[in-house]
């Protein structure tokens, strides 16, 4: 059996941790796309105001199966 899949970019940003934007993503993500297998975080990067952390932010390549 063969499987066909796709990658999508998306971005999820969080006011508490780089985990909690990962973790809304992929949520997010599987609202909207079926299938989904994995997710690669390819960039992290975070806002500072006031020299402390203000937010988190991720850059996501989800990966979900075609339907046959």
């Amino acid at each position: 059996m063969s499987t066909v899949a796709r990658v999508t970019t998306i971005t999820s940003r969080s006011d508490s941790s780089f985990e909690d934007a990962v973790r809304t993503g992929v949520e997010r993500a599987s609202k909207t796309l079926r299938n989904v297998s994995g997710a690669w975080v390819k960039e992290q990067k975070v806002d500072v105001d006031n020299g402390a952390v203000s937010a988190w932010q991720v850059t996501l390549e989800v990966t979900f199966v075609l339907d046959d």
